[in-house]
């Protein structure tokens, strides 16, 4: 018999709704789980991706899952785990980190047998390069096996992969596929094997009303009964409350009636989201999310659905992005150097595995000239001469200087931050900062 914990989605590091206490409620629900395996002395915790939230984790979470992993680790239970599609980066992995810290094992082709039931993993693939996939294991001798996969697969909702093709081409018969990325807890049998999700273990999106926990997957014949090999058993976690207010206005009502609606729930520490509808007065959510906080809430978010009509015609343009980013970095007053760089960095001709060693070249080819290296940036006419500031650090332009902080200038888009409110949790391919920000460290500073 094999008793493991099936987790996932934990996406450690995301500072929701732009709130530290927040960030430390996802790492705080990946702790609780690891706790649960602990005292529940289970063989194993199965980790189905996109145990951070970004391929650039701050230092902070990153410390903080490895504090959690060697708190596993030193109670004998191993942590196997697959790379999902939030934290995948182009080189070596996180897990990999970790995997070489003894504190993870990264599951791939070749099986990794715990009790009687050998698991494999099957990392995020991004739906173009499904088609060239092999789905070859390598062959084992325990009593059962598992494949943990990280991807939206049939039947459950927003599936984009065939479950019935990956287990019909397989080398492997698989008694259950263990899945992260749908943040939405779910089990099916397909093609005579067991298919589940756990969903994640905080709430990454106003969508994910639902308590939030993780599977016990149970690997005995003897104990499930009758034909079944696997048994799956759903467990909560107690994580952050969230407080969902959904207020219909009638005709005259407004203000009043939205803080009638809120006093109706206890807010402490709350998450609070309101929903307006109806046909009432106009609404200000700053006022709304304000009231809210002064009655408690950790955070509070107004969203308003109604629609507001008017007569004003708006006549919107969109500028050509290559032009507005090709004026703006000639404004920089970079070298010729910076200049080459930059060209090496945005071409559509230089692989992008081979833009590094490309950019080392060119530099390397410009090292016998100096001059190559002075550009004008900081020149008000080009002329090389230091534009004049005042002591915020605003030019003469009405620029100003960065944050202390490494502020980010996207930092106040909730969009831009928050890209899984309004989806179940996948993003097909994330894009890749080019430049980490202050605080956040590369795979390269460890590997």
């Amino acid at each position: 018999m094999t008793r493991v914990i099936h987790t996932g989605d934990t996406h450690v590091g995301y500072q929701q709704y732009h709130s530290p206490v927040r960030r430390q409620d996802f790492l705080d629900a990946f702790g609780a789980v690891v706790d649960d395996a602990i005292d529940d002395d289970v063989d194993a915790v199965v980790h189905a991706g996109d145990l951070f939230h970004d391929r650039r984790p701050e230092l902070p979470g990153l410390m903080g899952t490895i504090t959690v992993l060697r708190r596993l680790a030193d109670a004998g239970v191993p942590f196997l785990a697959v790379v999902g599609n939030h934290e995948s980066t182009r080189g070596g992995q996180w897990l990999d980190l970790f995997e070489r810290l003894g504190l993870a094992t990264r599951l791939g082709g070749s099986p990794t047998v715990v009790g009687d039931t050998a698991f494999y993993g099957l990392d995020h693939v991004p739906v173009s390069r499904r088609d060239d996939l092999e789905y070859a294991f390598e062959p084992h001798d325990a009593d059962y096996a598992a494949l943990v996969a990280h991807g939206l697969f049939e039947p459950f909702a927003h599936a984009d992969w065939d479950t019935e093709t990956v287990l019909d081409e397989s080398d492997v018969d698989f008694d259950a596929m263990l899945l992260g990325d749908n943040h939405t807890p779910d089990r099916a049998e397909v093609a005579g094997t067991w298919v589940t999700y756990p969903g994640s273990t905080e709430r990454a999106s106003a969508s994910e009303r639902e308590g939030r926990g993780y599977n016990l997957v149970t690997f005995d014949e003897a104990a499930v009964g009758g034909d079944d090999r696997v048994e799956i058993r759903r467990r909560a976690l107690d994580t952050r409350e969230f407080v969902f207010v959904s207020v219909d206005l009638r005709s005259g009502e407004g203000e009043a009636r939205v803080r009638e609606r809120i006093r109706e729930h206890d807010l402490a520490d709350a998450v609070v989201l309101v929903e307006i509808t109806g046909e009432g007065d106009p609404v200000t959510p700053a006022a709304i999310e304000e009231f809210a906080d002064a009655e408690g809430a950790l955070v509070a978010r107004v969203t308003d659905r109604r629609t507001v009509e008017t007569e004003e015609e708006i006549d919107v343009s969109f500028a050509d992005p290559e032009v507005a980013v090709r004026e703006r970095i000639e404004g920089m007053g970079l070298s010729s150097t910076g200049l080459d760089v930059d060209d090496v960095v945005r071409s559509d001709s230089v692989a992008d595995s081979n833009v590094r060693e490309t950019v080392k070249t060119r530099v390397e080819e410009r090292l016998d000239d100096p001059g190559a290296f002075v550009g004008t940036a900081g020149d008000e006419d080009g002329t090389g001469e230091d534009v004049e500031t005042d002591d915020e650090g605003a030019t003469d332009e009405g620029e100003t200087a960065a944050d202390d902080d490494g502020g980010d200038a996207d930092a106040d888009d909730e969009d831009a931050r928050e890209g899984t409110d309004d989806d179940p949790g996948s993003d097909d391919e994330p894009t890749e900062s080019s430049t980490p920000a202050d605080g956040q460290v590369s795979m390269e500073d460890y590997l």
